[in-house]
């Protein structure tokens, strides 16, 4: 049965929307979109707003008992239109709901009053919204704040990708495969379900949920929570300071250059609506750099200097968190006392804390007198990044060749620097004055040779060779022919899932699931054989 509706003219209200996009005024990210965008509205058809439910915004017209209509914005106004004593009866349809949707960036600021939220608030800065109602909600948003605003609604369009399974299917109850948010939420938390998120989103492509990678950032705030424990027993709290503190110790001036880093990789990443890339580096950071390393290189040292640099970075941290794991971080920050909460903290200034103690700069332009300030800065920074970073990379490498030797931790090393054709004394004295590498490392007081020792294996750090004698540690004719061993099977492996991807069957028949885990075997199988391979190397 047919019956009247109410239709809005939308190819009308379509022309600005379609206009602030193409020239610019309105961006959306990914730019992929605007051809979806473009496609919609300029292909539009009248918009039938009505519909029969029992709730919504009433249609705003009135009939007379003639049957004659009156749309106005108030029953006042229609009244007028009539006449003074005709009986009006407003239509019992409501707004189609994208159409009360569409009001949502004004209206909920008092429009239509010019109320001081609508002033400061309208238009916003950013919509993130998911793309599947780009035309539902979005565009209909831009039209809507056209025509009553006389501007657009937001700045930017940000649309992301859906949810879906950890296959990538669409979730559906039919096929049994939804994942209950707050299921999640129980099990591993909030803040490991919302940095999961954060973690996957990159501009549009769809997440798959694996619940793996959920339990896997509930470690990550289980690290964090245990640095903070630790940080504490050592008689570290709050910091004192926005500004990083003066520092003189190579580790500390290191982290503080860390730190800096991280802000200005974190801004740039916001900058560019790069969600993903925000958490990986601020996960990257807090796990590597500042709890696998800093933490470890300052146990058993925290005097008044580490512990000043240490609540600096921490609190750095939480507050570069906080946007991705809003409940453990205000937990951690109000554990100290506080003059203010978390949510309300000054976000990190990358340039804040660049320079060194004015004494050190006087003493370093002394010897460098042809150079700027800026220039003796910038060398001094890069020469203590290079220490502790070389520091690492030898504590690193030995502990590779402990594991894939099977070297117990009860045995110390005693390394021999090998000497080379350019070789200096830097390796050896970073050495023997480095405490940290003995302790980490399980390693002796280091010897100076021209040639490796024999049964020893062989590791390089930045161009410098540093043998380990294992007489008597490892059999070696036993562990070369494991090594061999492990290297064929882990090489089998890899060829045979290489075959398999290269066969267009495979790639044609197999569903897309058992195609990607075989590309991920692949890569696994491919990085274990030279692993094994280097091991093999090292033993010579």
């Amino acid at each position: 049965m047919l019956t009247d509706q109410w239709y809005v003219d939308a190819e009308t209200l379509a022309k600005p929307a379609i206009e602030a996009v193409r020239s610019g005024d309105i961006a959306v990210v990914p730019e992929t979109w605007k051809k979806t965008w473009f496609n919609w509205l300029e292909n539009i058809q009248p918009w039938c707003v009505s519909r029969q439910l029992w709730w919504g915004h009433r249609i705003p017209a009135w009939f007379d008992p003639s049957g004659n209509v009156f749309v106005a914005e108030t029953f006042e106004e229609a009244q007028q239109q009539a006449g003074g004593g005709v009986e009006l009866r407003q239509d019992e349809d409501v707004l189609d709901t994208w159409f009360s949707s569409a009001l949502w960036p004004f209206a909920t600021l008092g429009w239509p009053e010019e109320t001081h939220d609508l002033k400061r608030h309208y238009p916003n800065d950013v919509l993130i919204s998911g793309f599947d109602i780009i035309f539902f909600w979005d565009a209909r948003m831009a039209m809507q704040g056209f025509e009553f605003m006389g501007e657009r609604p937001w700045k930017t369009l940000y649309l992301h990708g859906l949810v879906r399974d950890a296959k990538g299917q669409k979730m559906s109850k039919s096929k049994g495969n939804t994942v209950d948010p707050l299921g999640l939420i129980d099990k591993y938390g909030a803040d490991a379900l919302r940095f999961t998120l954060a973690a996957m989103e990159s501009q549009g492509r769809d997440i798959k949920l694996d619940e793996k990678r959920v339990e896997g950032y509930r470690n990550f705030a289980t690290k964090l929570w245990n640095a903070a424990r630790f940080l504490q027993m050592n008689g570290v709290g709050a910091s004192q300071s926005i500004a990083a503190p003066a520092a003189e110790l190579p580790v500390n001036r290191w982290i503080i250059g860390e730190v800096v880093e991280t802000l200005a990789k974190l801004d740039t990443a916001f900058d560019e609506l790069r969600f993903d890339e925000m958490a990986d580096a601020i996960y990257h950071f807090v796990w590597g750099t500042f709890c696998d390393w800093y933490v470890e290189l300052v146990k058993g040292a925290f005097d008044q200097e580490t512990k000043a640099v240490a609540a600096w970075a921490f609190d750095q941290i939480l507050v570069m968190l906080h946007p991705f794991m809003p409940f453990v971080t205000e937990e951690l920050w109000n554990a100290n006392e506080r003059s203010y909460d978390l949510i309300v903290a000054k976000w990190p200034n990358p340039q804040v804390g660049l320079h060194p103690q004015q004494a050190e700069l006087d003493v370093a332009m002394q010897h460098m007198s042809e150079q700027t300030g800026r220039e003796v800065h910038r060398n001094l920074d890069e020469l203590n990044k290079w220490f502790v970073e070389t520091t690492i990379d030898v504590i690193r490498e030995i502990r590779a060749a402990r594991s894939e030797l099977s070297i117990p931790w009860s045995v110390t090393l005693k390394p021999v620097v090998v000497m080379s054709e350019h070789y200096d004394t830097t390796l050896l004295e970073l050495l023997e004055e480095d405490k940290s590498v003995a302790r980490l490392a399980k390693i002796a007081e280091p010897s100076l040779a021209e040639s490796a020792p024999p049964n020893s294996v062989q590791i390089v750090v930045r161009g410098w060779t540093i043998a380990l004698p294992l007489e008597g540690v490892v059999d070696f004719e036993s562990e070369r022919g494991r090594l061999t061993k492990a290297v064929a099977a882990a090489e089998k492996e890899r060829d045979s899932l290489a075959a398999r991807l290269s066969n267009p069957q495979f790639a044609e028949r197999a569903k897309p699931e058992a195609v990607e885990k075989a590309r991920a075997d692949h890569a696994e199988k491919s990085a274990e054989a030279e692993r094994y391979r280097a091991a093999l190397e090292r033993l010579g």
